[in-house]
């Protein structure tokens, strides 16, 4: 049931990524939560999560660079 429920909440965090990506709005923490919510079941999602956070930490770091 738990595995079932936390499906439905990353299902339903990458739809609303989808539809935020073509609407303005916050499509990129939506997508960060669809992964979090699969990564608890699936290992490939735990992959990408990390991926995604090595991805924005240098992202993040890059733009303090540049602004100070």
């Amino acid at each position: 049931m738990n595995k079932i429920m936390m499906n439905l909440v990353a299902g339903v965090c990458a739809l609303l990524a989808m539809v935020f990506i073509v609407v303005p709005g916050p499509s990129i923490f939506f997508l960060l939560g669809a992964l979090l919510c699969l990564s608890f079941n699936y290992p490939w999602a735990r992959v990408w999560l990390k991926k995604s956070q090595v991805w924005f930490k240098s992202a993040c770091v890059q733009l303090d660079k540049r602004f100070r």
